[in-house]
């Protein structure tokens, strides 16, 4: 059976612990022990599929086409372990589960905790089926919020009953400095811990987040007040990068001390490839101007795993990422040459909606016409479908079906068997689907394969009545579905470099084995 580890947070939100979960699973794994991560969510929502990106972030999309916590991303990438819809539990999961068995008589009382501690337990499984020797769990939310109580009552009462050894908590919290006075603070930790005992939890270890070292007079202060030993209040210094994380957490010693609690052995460390790639993130070659064209670069969590995967594929190249945030509604009104001059780049992301498209789109005449290497994902690519329909086509009012169901050529659609289905959430692409690459074409070497497995979430397809047209004016459909009928992978030939794609590559990108 697994041993869990129930990673807490403190004092504000956004303090790290998805960081702090993934950085721990790296370790583990680098000790040669299974791992795997949850993320227990306390929204309402079933999932965050249909939330607002400036609220949530992005939604990532698992290999059986869960969409989840932008968290999950994190686990992925730090430990390269695919995650699946069990790794992911919201508070709208376990209440719409509960209400279903009570609906069908499979339960009469209806047991919150007792559902929350099933969902662990099968997150804690492998998909070999074995139990993962230590399951993380990350509890969203800050202690003292309501809506994480039954989140942080379910781990109480799993700790009791699996008993000493099986579990243990590390909690996430901050310690300030505080100009004025000219030294870090420890009573927020303090009221923090204060709250978290409150609910009848204890925690094992304190992982002090801090923009200064903490001296071991102010650690002994920390582990005196809150009933932790020193050797587990374990600092955890702002970083430069989130994957110089794991490493500064082993230096301080947060896996070993994990271990011991749990009663397992601490093995040698194998973190000399980590370690390696951090010093390249560090130590860049030239920089690369990359324009991000995208709807939500308010929020930059909206297109996390895209600006990772460029880091992944700068840190493979030597090369510094320069990353532009550029909004497509501001194209729109100042045209893309004021913009986008300077940039060695461009890449379009996904998105949903009819707000920002006509940017998008100038934005992808711009780098065809100026010859300037070009990536669309998703939204991208149905874009630059766009943008050769209406201005090398001569299709006017060319665009997608989901923007103008009035259009007099949409170039993309629904497929004809998802006309009539009245809920279009049925009618999602999610998750893990086949792409046949054509020979000769640049996607085909990018990949060095015939057959790819790529991530998707979408509902719109390339229209296959303007296929022919298409390709007669200088494109190339390097991807595609096993059979040929879905449109997954576009190119433009003399050009430098000019592709998109439907799905999401950016889902399978690790810092250690970039993208092609």
């Amino acid at each position: 059976m697994a041993k869990f580890v129930f990673v807490t947070g403190g004092v504000v939100s956004s303090i790290g612990k998805g960081i702090v979960a993934a950085s721990l699973g790296r370790l583990l794994k680098s000790r040669g022990y299974s791992v795997s991560i949850l993320k227990l969510d306390p929204y309402l929502n079933v999932d965050p599929g249909t939330m607002s990106p400036y609220q949530h972030g992005e939604v990532f999309v698992t290999e059986d086409g869960a969409e989840t916590d932008l968290d999950l991303g994190h686990y992925e990438r730090f430990t390269d372990t695919a995650m699946s819809r069990l790794n992911s539990v919201t508070t709208g999961s376990i209440y719409q589960s509960v209400i279903n068995k009570e609906r069908r008589g499979d339960q009469v009382i209806p047991h919150i905790t007792n559902e929350i501690q099933s969902f662990i337990e099968r997150g804690a499984v492998l998909d070999d089926g074995q139990a993962a020797q230590v399951a993380i769990v990350e509890i969203g939310g800050t202690v003292g919020d309501i809506e994480s109580l039954p989140f942080l009552e379910a781990a109480r009462q799993m700790s009791l009953r699996l008993g000493r050894g099986s579990c243990c908590f590390v909690h996430l919290t901050l310690v300030p400095f505080i100009a004025s006075a000219g030294e870090l603070k420890t009573k927020p930790t303090q009221h923090s811990v204060k709250e978290l005992r409150s609910i009848g939890i204890q925690p094992d270890v304190l992982v002090c987040r801090s923009d200064r070292s903490i001296s071991e007079d102010l650690k002994a202060k920390i582990g005196g007040f809150c009933g932790v030993p020193k050797r587990a209040v374990i600092q955890a210094l702002d970083a430069d990068s989130i994957y110089a994380v794991p490493i500064s957490l082993e230096q301080e010693g947060l896996c070993r001390e994990v271990l011991d609690l749990l009663g397992l052995a601490d093995h040698d460390s194998d973190m000399a490839l980590w370690a390696g790639m951090v010093a390249k993130l560090r130590n860049p070659g030239p920089a690369v101007k990359v324009a991000l064209v995208g709807k939500y670069v308010q929020l930059n969590d909206a297109y996390l795993s895209v600006v990772e995967a460029l880091r992944h594929a700068c840190i493979d190249r030597d090369a510094a990422l320069d990353l532009h945030w550029i909004c497509a509604e501001q194209i729109e009104e100042q045209g893309p040459d004021a913009l986008l001059r300077g940039m060695d780049a461009v890449v379009v992301p996904g998105g949903f909606g009819n707000r920002g498209v006509d940017g998008k789109v100038a934005a992808i005449r711009w780098a065809r016409e100026q010859r300037v290497p070009f990536l669309g994902l998703c939204l991208g690519m149905q874009c630059a479908v766009i943008e050769w329909a209406r201005n090398q086509a001569g299709l006017a009012g060319a665009t997608s079906a989901e923007l103008d169901a009035d259009s007099p050529h949409p170039v993309i659609h629904l497929l004809p068997e998802q006309q009539d289905v009245v809920d279009l959430g049925g009618t999602m692409r999610l998750g893990v689907y086949p792409c046949r690459l054509t020979p000769g074409t640049l996607g085909q070497r990018l990949y060095g394969d015939e057959v790819v497995y790529e991530r998707h979430r979408h509902r719109y397809e390339f229209n296959n009545a303007y296929r022919n047209l298409f390709l007669e004016s200088g494109y190339e459909i390097s991807g595609t579905s096993p059979d040929g009928r879905l449109v997954e992978l576009i190119e433009l030939k003399d050009h430098p470099f000019f592709t998109a794609c439907q799905y999401h590559p950016e889902f399978l990108s690790r810092p250690s084995r970039p993208h092609p």
